[in-house]
């Protein structure tokens, strides 16, 4: 699960947790209000310590970007895009001969 997905879950739980103890506890609609309020933002407080810690154990390292490999690559696909275009093009210039001549055909 993504941090954010995390953050969003928790934040909803601690929204519903908020309204049944405002139900729970509450005399007035301010203190219903209050502790909706104070409970969301806790558990959304709570979410962001708990994806940090986790993000901090996890160990993730930095990675250097092949920038010449990843150019070679792209060259390869233009050069086979290219020669796929070429083969397309031939192909549709010899389907036209061929059609101009089938009619020549019929006509005649």
């Amino acid at each position: 699960m993504r941090g954010q997905n995390f953050v969003f879950f928790l934040t909803v739980q601690g929204f519903i947790a908020g309204l049944v103890f405002g139900i729970l506890q509450s005399t007035s609609a301010e203190s219903f209000l209050l502790f909706t309020f104070l409970i969301t933002i806790f558990f959304y407080l709570f979410a962001h310590v708990c994806v940090g810690f986790y993000f901090q154990t996890l160990g993730i390292k930095a990675q250097t970007f092949s920038k010449h490999s990843h150019e070679k690559n792209l060259d390869n696909y233009v050069r086979e895009i290219n020669r796929r275009e070429q083969f397309i093009d031939a192909y549709y210039s010899h389907k036209a001969e061929l059609l101009s001549e089938s009619e020549r055909v019929v006509k005649k």
